[in-house]
């Protein structure tokens, strides 16, 4: 059995393309689907699905790269 995800929200949508334009992870919609089923969980797991959903090695990624893909996030989470 599959877990079903949410569609993403016309709020993500600034996310996800800073995310693209800004750091080159430009996304599918399957794992933008993830990014947002990881955003409850916090940054930290948001920023895994982004790496694992671009088909980076997170624990090889350099620490700027992680730092930036978790800022870009933070300062584009829709308001609550």
């Amino acid at each position: 059995m599959t877990k079903q995800l949410d569609p993403i929200r016309p709020e993500h949508e600034p996310m996800f393309a800073a995310l693209c334009t800004e750091l080159g992870f430009c996304l599918h919609d399957k794992g933008q689907k993830r990014v947002v089923a990881a955003l409850p969980l916090g940054l930290d797991a948001a920023v895994k699905a982004v790496f694992e959903a671009g088909g980076v090695d997170l624990l090889n990624a350099p620490g700027d790269q992680r730092r930036a893909v978790r800022d870009c996030i933070k300062a584009n989470l829709p308001p609550v």
